[in-house]
């Protein structure tokens, strides 16, 4: 076979006469056949190993979507949670606020439920319409609060996780809010270079640590942008005098 198949042209010593058992000749097409399976096994495993990492690849996009869906879906009844309790006290006072929290719960449920059902990304400014509209929930329950965003740079066409900012807000509510006369929240978005910077800064009263549920917004939100970014994102957390500062820094999304 090897004689007929391989012309002299290729192999010229395939031209000679062979006996059939002769010691060159069971050589020379040995090694010819180990060298034609050696490239078919490989060819073979290549493609095993394509198929197999490509499957991987997809069990693992899989699981990030899990995880990202629950993470999100924590956020939601926490916050929903934490408003509803907020809803009770005012309707125990007899409060005419009730009507308007009630409103302005209703909206927010209808951006949850279904603007940003499935959806991995948002516009900012719909986030930051949200974000509004929790401000003006909580401002109906602290009496002396006073929030601003600042929005340094054009964000039009940026889009961002969708809850990603909403629970460290939540959280600047709730720790700068215990047992301080005038609550003031800062946020800031700005473009630099090409990321987005999101700002939150907040006063508080220096207390003795209260024992507490421990809270789930930070480690959250860590977590998620773990998921999204793998590890091109910055977040940083500190204190300065009275002062709780976080910042985080994620790539641009440009929906154009």
């Amino acid at each position: 076979m090897t004689y007929y198949i391989i012309s002299k042209n290729i192999w010229p010593e395939a031209n000679r006469d062979y006996r059939p058992f002769e010691i060159n000749h069971i050589v020379a097409v040995t090694i010819g056949e180990i060298y034609v399976l050696a490239i078919a096994s490989s060819i073979y495993l290549m493609l095993t190993w394509l198929r197999e990492r490509d499957r991987n690849k997809a069990i693992m996009e899989n699981q990030n979507k899990i995880k990202l869906k629950y993470l999100k879906n924590q956020i939601q009844p926490h916050f929903f949670f934490n408003t509803l309790n907020n809803l009770y006290a005012l309707s125990l006072e007899s409060s005419d606020k009730v009507p308007d929290v009630i409103i302005k719960l209703s909206n927010l449920m209808e951006y949850v439920l279904y603007d940003i059902n499935d959806t991995k990304f948002v516009p900012l400014i719909n986030e930051i319409d949200y974000m509004q509209n929790y401000i003006e929930i909580e401002k109906l329950r602290f009496e002396n609060v006073e929030v601003a965003i600042n929005l340094e740079s054009d964000i039009d066409n940026i889009k961002v996780p969708p809850l990603l900012f909403i629970s460290l807000l939540e959280n600047a509510f709730k720790h700068g809010g215990a047992n301080n006369e005038k609550l003031k929240i800062k946020i800031n978005f700005r473009i630099v270079n090409s990321d987005l910077e999101f700002e939150i800064i907040n006063n508080f009263v220096i207390s003795p640590p209260l024992k507490t549920k421990k809270g789930i917004g930070l480690s959250n939100t860590k977590k998620r942008l773990k998921l999204i970014y793998k590890n091109n994102f910055i977040i940083n957390q500190m204190i300065k005098f009275n002062f709780y500062i976080i910042k985080i820094q994620i790539p641009l999304y440009n929906e154009d």
